[in-house]
Parts: C-alpha cells; structure tokens; sequence
C-alpha cells in the first residue's frame, strides 16, 4: 500500500495530550495519517509524581475505552501510551495493579518483576493502552530536578536487570515497552521541560556505566528507545540529545540498536533553546529519530506535519527515510493492536 506525504508525516508524529478527550487538532490528525496518542498528565501531577486525587476519583476503565474507541473510529491500528513507570509516574493509577515499592522492587527476582510487570500491563491493556513510556533507565549520580522520584537505584547492573524485566513482562503482555532516556542523564542542571539553560556537563567517561542498562534492555527486544531532551555537553556541545547525529548514532552504531528511536517532548526548552518547533523536528529527522513526541497544543501537530512535508518534497529531508520511519510506526501498531 502507498501512502501520501503527508501520511508518512503523521504516523511519525506522536501527540500528547493531559485530557481523556480528543482535541479537534488530533482528532484531524488521526483521520489524516496519525496512528498514535499520548495520555499524559498535567503538570501538577507530573511534578507531583501522582496522578491528582480529583482524576483518580473521576477516571474510570471506560474513560480509556471510550478514548480508544473515539480515536480508533479514526485510524485502523492504534497506539495507544501513557506514562507508567517504576518507581516513578504511574498514569494508570488506582486503575490497574499497582508497581511494587522501590525498597521492595530491588529485592524481587527478575521473574518476580517480569510477572508483576506483566500484571500491570495486561490490566492496561484490556482498557485499550498498548505503549508504556517505560523502563527509565538513567542512572542518577548527581542533582537532577527533572528524574528525581522517578527512579529507584543508583547501581547498573540492579537497574539493568530490573529494566529488563520490566520490558519481557510488558511486552509479553502486549505492551510495547519504551526505555528513556538516551544518552543517560545521570546529573542536569534543571528541568529540561520548563530551563532552557539545562545541561549535563560531565566528561564522556560519566556515560559509559548507564549504557549498561541500555544495552540490557535492547538484549530483551525493547521495542522503542526514547532519546532524552537537553544537551550532553560531551557527547555534542550544540545540540540536545534528540537532535544530535552523533548521540543519535552512539545508540545505533555503538550500542547496535536496530529499534525505533523515539524523541522526547520536541517543545522542551532545554530542547528548543529558542528555535521553532519546526526546526526541531527536522533536526530530529535528520538525526535518526523515527518518532516525535509533541503536545497537542495550538496548531503544533499541523505545524510539524507541514513542515516534514515541505522538507521531504525539498530534499531537506529523505523521503525514503521519512516512509521508513513511517513504516516501521505502523508495523508496530500492527503487532501491538488491540481488539
């Protein structure tokens, strides 16, 4: 089957959203192209690490298969994420088995995580939800006001082990696993999401024990890799991690990642540093990213489409590499849809 330009840039587009409901902006989307949504969670409650008590009280399991089914009257295969992770953001909440307790989790077997894991999953699943944005894999060495409360270890081989667990169990279940965030942000001077000054600073050598995890998780099939928002200083002194070739190709070259690579929100400050959302996501084309994480805010989700599309019919971008992209969205819809 072929598809239009603009189809191709939409299945790579990965719009977020903290509401149960679909926008008019992502519901045109969906009809055009788009085989993907996030169910995220406001900004109280994501620096809160809790989904509110006020959502909690009011979001039932058929607010999330009237959502599925609202979308999926839209697109064929559907996919569908939220964030649920262990140790940290749980968007599923009170809905689903619930994550054991850091001082419990690092104590459990690795089948001991693999059935809990799957448990959670499977739940979601049932509901509709078949991409967990999950395992978070960076190891925490230093201040970090974007991570702290979302990971449970400081030791690499325990959160390897762990993380690859978590990824057999969830996907056993039919939950496409994504491991963040790539190149590992074991220290940053902010919140990439609100500083656009954040940035790790350390030496190259600072990196070498996270890729461990990394590479556990690709040994158990993860099936998307999440490339993180601000710059190593390192690894690319110009460019944040989501929009650098080079740290784009130590995932794929070094570490011999063949998955799709995911870029993190592309509307983060530390991301932007003042550039337009247009240019980032091109940039993160042109880096290797397979799909971009984008709010559905204002005309963004049109405001990229049009972009990747304008940059494929110049040449600014390939073609081939944008259909690649595209192809390899659905086929995961595909082995992940849902009934």
């Amino acid at each position: 089957m072929s598809y239009t330009l603009q189809e191709d840039a939409n299945a790579i587009i990965f719009p977020a959203f903290a509401s149960t409901e679909l926008s008019d902006a992502c519901k045109r989307f969906l009809d055009e192209g788009g085989i993907s949504i996030l169910v995220g969670e406001s900004r109280e409650e994501y620096v809160a690490r809790k989904m509110t008590d006020e959502r909690r009280a009011k979001e039932t399991p058929e607010t999330f298969t009237s959502l599925v089914g609202s979308a999926k009257a839209l697109t064929s295969d559907l996919l569908v994420a939220v964030d649920q992770e262990l140790g940290g953001i749980c968007r599923m909440h009170d809905l689903v088995p619930q994550f054991p307790s850091n001082s419990a989790l690092i104590e459990m077997s690795s089948d001991e995580v693999e059935e809990n894991a799957y448990e959670v999953a499977k739940a979601s699943q049932e509901l509709g939800v078949n991409v967990f944005l999950a395992p978070i894999v960076d190891l925490l060495t230093g201040v970090n006001p974007w991570l702290e409360g979302r990971t449970y270890s400081t030791d690499p081989e325990i959160v390897g082990r762990v993380s690859a667990a978590y990824v057999r169990g969830v996907q056993r279940a039919g939950v496409a696993a994504t491991a963040k965030h790539f190149p590992g942000f074991h220290n940053i001077t902010g919140d990439p999401a609100i500083d656009p000054e954040a940035i790790v600073v350390d030496d190259a050598n600072s990196y070498l024990p996270g890729f461990g995890p990394f590479n556990d998780v690709i040994a158990s099939d993860v099936e998307m890799i999440m490339v993180g928002p601000a710059i190593n200083k390192a690894l690319d002194p110009s460019r944040s991690a989501l929009r650098s070739k080079s740290v784009v190709d130590i995932l794929k070259l070094d570490l011999r990642y063949k998955g799709i690579v995911m870029a993190d929100d592309l509307d983060s400050k530390a991301t932007m540093r003042g550039d337009s959302i247009e240019e980032v996501a091109l940039d993160a084309v042109k880096a290797g990213c397979d799909f971009l994480l984008l709010a559905d805010i204002d005309t963004q989700l049109s405001d990229v489409s049009k972009a990747l599309v304008s940059a494929a019919e110049t040449g600014e971008i390939s073609r081939e590499m944008l259909a690649s992209s595209a192809q390899k969205m659905r086929d995961l819809a595909n082995r992940y849809a849902t009934d």
